[in-house]
């Protein structure tokens, strides 16, 4: 059966997981719906006591005595069936809802615009939000990441648009029903969930095919595998992007600097302005493009698109500063797969001009590095220097033989560093002036950030 938003309000949803960067968010929205909103998490963070801030009713660890008068149970993919909370529901005839279920009931009733793709969703759906914004328009978003500008994840907008971040991971993104739709890139990549390059294909085909047929796709001319999407689509319109010339939307005159980039943008072959952002690398260039073209298919004026992209300053843990001491720079990235890390490194090292690239990287999931252990290999080395911390397994459990330790092997810049205090004191030695320090990964490798940057101060006190 499917639910509607009028059957939500004024009932009680609880989440499983609320401290999810995609969970919190649709607990905030749902609060701003006149429905009351309870969950739990593990243990304690910001994120929960910002919840708790706009009153969400928040539990620090799981009992199943915590959904007792639920009307609703949200979950989300990170959660175990064995859960108590998930089990309790089940013994007490709780509906329950995937995340990305409950988002779609959000999106419901709007012009949605769905992000999809292996990377760039959340910076790609952060700049198209504020891209629409900067129209004079005020739209609801979901992110899968905190937008600078607003620090905020989420929000439920006055206007008719809903920007949403497609997460493909576990198949749920075809629960959606978008409007409108970008796939920046397709890639093989959750090998957990997708055990072949062609599931991923296929998941992403189911997905297009959600798409409104009063809608549209857009979609990435410089990427293989979203031009084959966007080429075998027949189901709604479509638009290309890219420095490919034969993209609906292409850019060149490519200027790429350390904090930033430029290009021009014509429109099916005509000028209508320069892209201008001021997070580095080629990779952002295209997630702009992307964004812009989202906003030129829902007919909005490229100017104000353009004079939004200009003012996009980033999201949370994406080539994030963290801090800057004797000269240098720490950034956090969430980047955890090969072609991600070799975008950002790439980035990093127009960064960091004439210095250094230093590297702490932490493996994402068991079954992620036992399948691209020479390409992550291959993208690391792209860094000056590298500590590999150990793999970070998620919800995995370990597979045997399978650790940070074989994809150090294959590189000619690396080290093994399961320890993370002593992989931190090994960088903050080995760093000088104009060096860039990045801690790289999905997991908790970013807490490292902070105390890097406090124990460069020790060691160069002002």
């Amino acid at each position: 059966m499917k639910y509607s938003l009028d059957q939500l309000i004024g009932k009680r949803v609880h989440f499983v997981g609320v401290g999810g960067s995609g969970m919190s968010g649709l607990a905030r929205i749902m609060t701003t719906h006149g429905i009351s909103v309870s969950g739990s998490d593990e243990k304690a963070s910001s994120v929960l006591s910002g919840l708790r801030a706009i009153g969400v009713v928040v539990s620090e660890g799981h009992d199943a005595s915590n959904v007792d008068g639920a009307d609703f149970l949200v979950f989300s993919s990170a959660i175990s069936g064995s859960n108590p909370e998930i089990q309790r529901a089940q013994e007490l005839g709780i509906i329950q809802f995937s995340r990305a279920q409950a988002l779609a009931i959000l999106m419901s009733g709007s012009r949605s615009v769905a992000v999809a793709g292996t990377h760039g969703k959340t910076t790609t759906t952060s700049m198209l939000t504020v891209a629409i914004q900067s129209c004079g328009e005020d739209p609801s978003f979901a992110i899968g990441g905190t937008l600078s500008v607003s620090g905020s994840n989420a929000h439920r907008g006055t206007g008719e648009f809903f920007i949403a971040e497609a997460d493909e991971s576990d198949g749920s993104f075809v629960e959606y029903r978008p409007f409108g739709a970008i796939v920046t890139n397709v890639e093989h990549d959750h090998v957990d969930y997708f055990p072949t390059p062609e599931s991923v294909v296929d998941a992403f085909a189911k997905f297009v095919t959600t798409i409104s047929p009063e809608g549209f796709l857009v979609y990435c001319a410089d990427d293989a595998g979203s031009t084959s999407l966007g080429s075998s689509t027949s189901s709604c319109a479509t638009y290309s992007y890219g420095v490919n010339e034969g993209a609906d939307l292409h850019i060149d005159r490519i200027e790429l600097e350390p904090g930033g980039s430029r290009a021009r943008a014509l429109w099916r072959g005509r000028s209508i302005g320069v892209i201008e952002i001021h997070v580095p690398g080629h990779h952002n260039l295209l997630n702009a493009a992307g964004a812009l073209t989202a906003g030129l298919a829902l007919n909005l004026p490229a100017a104000e698109l353009l004079a939004g992209l200009a003012t996009f300053r980033g999201t949370g843990r994406r080539f994030e500063l963290k801090g800057q001491v004797h000269g240098i720079r720490v950034i956090d990235d969430y980047g955890h797969h090969p072609t991600e890390i070799a975008a950002t490194l790439t980035a990093a090292r127009r960064y960091a001009t004439d210095g250094r690239v230093l590297i702490v990287f932490q493996p994402h999931r068991y079954s992620r590095t036992k399948a691209f252990v020479n390409e992550f290999a291959i993208a690391l080395d792209l860094a000056d220097l590298a500590w590999v911390l150990e793999v970070y397994g998620a919800s995995e459990k370990p597979i045997p033989g399978v650790s940070a330790a074989s994809i150090v092997k294959k590189m000619q810049r690396g080290f093994f560093e399961p320890n993370f205090m002593s992989a931190t004191e090994a960088v903050v030695a080995e760093a000088k002036a104009g060096d860039v320090i990045l801690t790289l990964g999905a997991g908790d490798v970013s807490s490292l950030s902070g105390i890097i940057v406090d124990a460069l101060a020790k060691r160069f006190p002002q």
